[in-house]
């Protein structure tokens, strides 16, 4: 490999602050963890995304697809200053979001994709996405569009974000803000968590991360209605 080549092709990557990881109790009582990991993970973060890639339903193949690229990106340092959080019980990789630095100001949210449905994990990681942008980040606002119904219920509605002119960079539709305003507004109701995590919690974590088979996942989203496209 031409490493000098290699050099100028890499984008320069800015200081981030770490996401201190906390531990959110489910409605079902399980804990999840929630926490930052580095490039080392994405390979086994890719294992779960590859089979959303086969769902239509709720538009998890083209937010599978997309996050499989950023991810990929990020691996082969080809995104600038990205980071990912992932929530996992027991181990268990059961969601993953992922978002950029655009500038020390700006914010650029990506995905979120949960494979575990009905207990509101995607609401609560990005939620906690939101956390980092503008608590540990410190910027000013995050822009934010949405692929699916589910995700402008969830976002656009939920949180009550603004309009902004122009584009996102993932294209598609308006996109909105969060701005810090906003978040603090909004932090009591949607933004759940406890820290510092329960050392056994921790360690359970940080041992593996576990990602269930392709069945199995298939099965977590699609439920009684399974199929595969």
């Amino acid at each position: 490999m031409d490493m000098e080549l290699e050099a100028t092709l890499r984008p320069p990557e800015s200081p981030m602050a770490e996401y201190p990881a906390k531990a959110i109790t489910l409605a079902t009582g399980a804990q999840m963890v929630v926490r930052q990991v580095d490039r080392d993970a994405v390979p086994v973060l890719l294992e779960a995304v590859a089979p959303t890639l086969q769902v239509e339903r709720d538009y998890y193949d083209i937010v599978g697809a997309r996050l499989y690229a950023e991810l990929l990106g990020w691996y082969r340092h080809r995104v600038r200053d990205e980071f990912c959080l992932v929530g996992q019980i027991d181990g268990l990789l059961v969601g993953i979001v992922n978002s950029r630095m655009y500038s020390p100001e700006l914010g650029i949210s990506l995905h979120t994709l949960a494979v575990e449905r009905g207990l509101r994990i995607g609401a609560h990681l990005f939620a906690a996405k939101m956390e980092h942008h503008i608590e540990y980040l410190g910027q000013e606002e995050v822009l934010i569009t949405a692929e699916s119904p589910i995700g402008f219920r969830r976002w656009m509605i939920e949180y009550g974000l603004e309009k902004r002119p122009g584009q996102h960079e993932l294209g598609g539709a308006t996109p909105f803000a969060l701005t810090r305003e906003l978040y603090f507004r909004t932090k009591e109701r949607l933004v759940a968590g406890e820290r510092p995590v329960p050392e056994e919690l921790m360690q359970v974590a940080e041992r593996e991360i576990i990602v269930a088979s392709e069945e199995d996942i298939l099965e977590k989203i699609l439920g009684a209605k399974r199929r595969v496209i």
